[in-house]
């Protein structure tokens, strides 16, 4: 699927949710053009009064997106605040790949940087940072599900919640996500085969009452390091800093985030498979 497409897909959507969104819904600017604005202001790290000045001089880029005219700071401003997380969330791709894996980090709510912050002593005792839980295509390295929280979550309640619906073939997460409910909802429920190292504190896990051992793929685990991949990318890429003043607000920035990573790395395959289509007609 391009990156168009993916646009394209909360455009089909919010049509049979027109009456509930109609406030939302301009002349002069449609839906589709408020989230590619706001997928751009992620990827240029800027402001919503940047974006506005990077359009008055990119006047290519403005017929590209198809504006009749430039938006006020404002109109995208009014937008991010009354679209819902719930329209966002089904720009992320189908939950179908062969192997998966769990994983959390958090990004800071506040605009000074740690090495700041720990260098004039202005650490706090309350850890104020937003808590995401990501479920990562490790094939593809697509961000295929998210829960945002933050306070500190429950690490199988995620858990359960990331991989709801989903088609795949091995789930691996580190050894936090250890657990015989977790073990037993990938095998029974998902028909999969989860690859989650063991507690010190926990036995082995058996199958077929008791009388095999749950095999451990240690060749296929170590895929799970790509997670912290895309998080790695996330945050250095698109700044590990929220900008939003509210939580709702915070909570749709990051959603927001995560979807430009997603069209960038569509964007980087698409490449290399035309690349590759290209060397092999050179051969």
């Amino acid at each position: 699927m391009r990156p168009q497409s993916l646009l394209n897909a909360f455009q089909d959507t919010s049509v049979g949710s027109a009456i509930r969104y109609s406030i939302i819904i301009s002349i002069l600017f449609n839906n589709h053009q408020h989230i590619i604005l706001l997928v751009l202001k992620q990827k240029l790290k800027t402001t919503y009064r940047g974006l506005i000045e990077i359009l008055k001089v990119a006047e290519a880029l403005s017929l590209a997106i198809g504006l009749k005219r430039i938006p006020h700071h404002t109109t995208l401003v009014k937008f991010a605040r009354k679209i819902s997380k719930s329209i966002l969330n089904l720009l992320f791709p189908a939950k179908n790949a062969s192997k998966v894996a769990v994983d959390y980090s958090g990004f800071e709510l506040e605009a000074k940087s740690y090495y700041y912050r720990k260098k004039f002593f202005m650490f706090s005792k309350k850890r104020n940072f937003m808590r995401t839980c990501l479920l990562v295509d490790t094939d593809k390295q697509m961000i295929l599900g998210n829960v945002i929280n933050r306070r500190q979550g429950n690490d199988n309640t995620e858990f359960v919640k990331l991989l709801k619906n989903a088609n795949v073939d091995y789930v691996t997460a580190d050894k936090g996500y250890s657990s015989k409910k977790n073990r037993k909802l990938v095998l029974y429920k998902l028909c999969a085969m989860p690859l989650i190292p063991y507690k010190r504190t926990e036995g082995v896990y058996r199958i077929n009452n008791g009388r095999k051992k749950l095999e451990f793929d240690k060749e296929i685990y170590h895929q799970r390091s790509k997670i912290e991949t895309v998080f790695g990318v996330l945050k250095r890429k698109y700044s590990s800093t929220l900008k939003g003043r509210t939580y709702l607000s915070q909570q749709k920035e990051l959603i927001i985030r995560l979807i430009t990573y997603n069209v960038d790395r569509l964007t980087t395959l698409y490449k290399l498979l035309i690349l590759g289509f290209q060397q092999s007609c050179e051969v």
